[in-house]
């Protein structure tokens, strides 16, 4: 599914279910929740960190779906084309990191 897409999908859930969008500031503090919920799962899954006897296992995909989700509103309420932004983005990191990860011996 293209980028625009998803974000159009996200824009008539929220009209459906969430009534409105919460404002930028609420969802920029939910996208840093979010994106410590990944960390602590991949701390856990990937780390040196384990999951206590209390913690049940969550699921790295959901958490994922969670922070695109709400970068998504993100994109949606202030005005970002976000596909069109990341194909612009990709195209200077390839110019830009081209060579240099070539180049990078601790890639090899």
């Amino acid at each position: 599914m293209e980028i625009k897409n998803l974000q159009k999908l996200v824009h008539k859930w929220i009209k459906d279910h969430g009534i409105r969008y919460f404002n930028v500031l609420t969802n920029t503090i939910l996208l840093s929740e979010e994106v410590g919920e990944v960390s602590r799962i991949i701390a856990r899954n990937y780390g040196e960190q384990s999951y206590n006897k209390y913690s049940k296992k969550e699921d790295l995909g959901e958490e994922l779906a969670d922070v695109l989700f709400v970068l998504l509103c993100l994109a949606n309420q202030t005005g970002i084309d976000l596909e069109k932004s990341f194909n612009k983005k990709l195209k200077k990191k390839k110019i830009r990191d081209h060579e240099r990860h070539h180049n990078n011996e601790k890639l090899k």
